[in-house]
């Protein structure tokens, strides 16, 4: 109540009864020595006044209050009042201490830095210490080793040397006993050479009697046997000679025997070449469908399969692009109306990457026609040497006997019929092309040529005029791949597993989306190497324990096949890689210049794969127009 009565609070050292409130840190933080002694005596001077007139007034206020009805509540509320500063008091209070927690909390924290900073620098000095023990003991260890080199090399010119001293005695000793053993070998061979020589002395006499009487008796057996000889020849000479009937009978006998001899000789020339004509095959010929009363007594039961099995299809088992299959169909077809109206045959050539199918449709186009077909390897021609011109035309003797036609499959060709003007080609090569040249200038009705090759670019132009068609097999497109999954997938897996014959069973597995997944993942996979593929899986069924082919096993096959594939490639040489994109650039003659010397009929037409397409071309007899006039003429007299 002391604000009702106008009495100010007193100073420390005043009643005990009001304490004075703690000093802010503020206010405590700005006083200095000076204001502190001024407000001290500032403090006892108002210690002294008195206010009467405030007195006073208090005392009418109390009246006034005492006599109004809000006395109990103002006083309530002073009472209220009071409580409120005293807690503001503590509260003050209790952040003056809290903030002297924080200080001895931040002088904690700053102890902790400075405590983590000197183990930082003591582990730090520890470190490098260690580091430096290491560093020592290290290079203590390395001048132990190269000590104990020095020891072990020392060790070891010490035991060669030794061991050199050795062998250098034992050399000695050798030589020594050979020497030793030489010389008793020549004292024993002089001993018996003189005994052999005093024995000689002694019988010398009887060993010239000996000789003596040896040549007497071979001298009178001789010429007892001249005597008898000569007189049996002088009577039968004389008595041919005085009887002409004689003379006559002997000089015909000579002439009937030299007779025989000679007819003997040609006849059995000329049956052997018909027994190799008719019988036989031409060692050039690597495989071939016709059937030869020698092959009927060698090999029956399979003579008997090939007159069973004469398929009709000519691209039966053969999966091509649409556009090339269809005009492949269109060949086969003109291939046999050419055979049965008994026309000119056509000469093709298919070239492209290895494994497209270009001699699995050969021999079925021969089988489709009705045609006997003969495969024959250009490389086996350049190790024949001078028997290559007798082989070649020993092929074409052969061929002209076939009754139904032959279609002669030449397979790499590119292997002896290269260029003339190249130098790697030599001479028996250049003598094997120019009789191939020589037996296939002419248009024949019973002979069909069809070449193969990868690399079509090495023919001489003389060859390249010799063909009516070229056929590019080019790799398998997704959809072509697709139909190949799923025939060898059929023909390796399915069918084995439904037969039940073999130990391979298959998995519950949907075989058709498998195929066409693999299909997308195959991208550059030759037609062979699918079959391979094919080939992969049956060897996994049969290596797993209880055989059952499962889709990841497929899958991992598949997986090997395209790796290795492409290590493969990898492993093409740079002039290889320029031949297999030369074979796609063969057919690029379009231009106005060249249109004057080459029609090309090109019937290829884009599919839905850029990988799988077809060119036909056919190639009228006209020289090239790169070719050099000095080229032309040579050729043209080599033909």
């Amino acid at each position: 109540m002391s604000w009702l009565f106008g009495i100010k609070p007193k100073q420390p050292g005043g009643d005990p009864n009001f304490p004075p409130p703690p000093p802010s840190p503020a206010s405590s933080g700005q006083n200095t020595d000076g204001g502190q002694n001024q407000g001290s005596k500032n403090s006892q001077m108002e210690a002294y006044r008195f206010d009467s007139s405030a007195l006073e007034r208090a005392a009418q206020a109390a009246k006034e209050l005492e006599k109004s009805r809000h006395s109990g509540e103002a006083l309530e509320l002073s009472k209220l009042q009071e409580k409120t500063k005293q807690q503001e008091y503590a509260m003050k209070m209790k952040e003056y201490e809290a903030h002297i927690e924080q200080s001895k909390i931040e002088q904690k924290r700053v102890e902790g830095d400075e405590r983590r900073k000197t183990i930082q620098e003591e582990t730090k000095q520890h470190q490098q210490r260690e580091q430096y023990h290491d560093q020592l003991a290290r290079k203590r260890y390395d001048d132990q080793l190269s000590q104990q080199t020095r020891i072990n090399e020392e060790n070891l010119r010490r035991q060669e040397e030794s061991v050199a001293k050795q062998e250098a005695m034992r050399k000695a000793t050798i030589e020594k006993e050979l020497e030793m053993r030489h010389q008793l070998e020549m004292k024993k061979l002089e001993a018996e050479m003189r005994a052999k020589a005093k024995v000689d002395r002694e019988n010398q006499d009887l060993t010239l009697e000996q000789i003596r009487v040896k040549a007497a008796e071979k001298r009178t057996t001789v010429l007892e046997s001249i005597k008898t000889a000569g007189s049996v020849l002088g009577s039968g000479a004389h008595a041919l000679l005085t009887d002409w009937d004689k003379v006559l009978a002997a000089a015909g006998g000579l002439s009937l025997l030299a007779l025989g001899v000679y007819t003997a000789k040609g006849t059995t020339s000329i049956a052997a070449r018909y027994i190799e004509a008719r019988l036989g095959k031409p060692s050039l010929v690597r495989d071939t469908s016709r059937i030869t009363a020698l092959d009927v007594v060698q090999h029956p039961i399979q003579t008997a399969k090939k007159l069973k099995n004469r398929e009709s299809d000519a691209l039966e088992g053969v999966v091509l692009e649409p556009r090339l299959e269809e005009r492949l169909r269109d060949i086969a077809i003109a291939t046999k109306n050419t055979k049965q109206n008994k026309g000119m045959y056509r000469n093709i050539l298919m070239y492209g990457p290895p494994g497209t199918g270009k001699t699995m449709f050969a021999k079925k186009l021969a089988m489709h026609s009705g045609m006997d077909y003969a495969i024959v390897t250009g490389g086996d021609v350049a190790p024949m040497g001078r028997d290559g011109v007798t082989a070649i035309h020993k092929v074409f003797d052969w061929s002209q006997t076939s009754r139904k036609g032959l279609l002669l499959f030449i397979d790499e060709a590119d292997a002896f019929l290269r260029k003339r003007s190249s130098e790697t080609i030599s001479e028996d090569l250049r003598a094997a092309l120019n009789a191939f040249l020589y037996r296939t200038g002419e248009q024949s009705d019973k002979l069909m040529l069809v070449l193969a090759s990868n690399t079509p670019e090495q023919f001489d132009w003389a060859v390249n005029d010799r063909l009516d068609e070229m056929v590019e097999f080019d790799l398998p497109g997704p959809e072509e791949r697709e139909r190949l999954m799923r025939l060898y997938f059929e023909k390796f897996v399915l069918s084995p597993a439904l037969e039940g014959q073999k130990r391979l069973k298959v998995a519950q597995f949907d075989y058709s989306d498998l195929c066409s997944r693999m299909a997308a993942l195959t991208d550059g996979l030759s037609g062979r190497e699918i079959s391979k593929l094919g080939v992969a899986w049956q060897a996994a069924a049969y290596a797993s324990d209880d055989g059952v082919l499962t889709e990841q096993m497929v899958l991992d096959r598949c997986k090997d096949a395209i790796r290795q594939h492409k290590q493969k490639v990898e492993w093409q040489s740079d002039q290889e890689r320029q031949e297999s994109k030369s074979i796609l650039s063969s057919s690029s003659y379009h231009s106005e210049k060249d249109s004057q010397y080459v029609k090309v009929h090109n019937t290829s037409a884009s599919v839905d794969s850029p990988a799988s397409r077809v060119t036909i071309t056919e190639v009228e007899n006209k020289p090239t127009p790169n070719k050099k006039p000095s080229e032309k003429k040579r050729t043209t007299e080599k033909n």
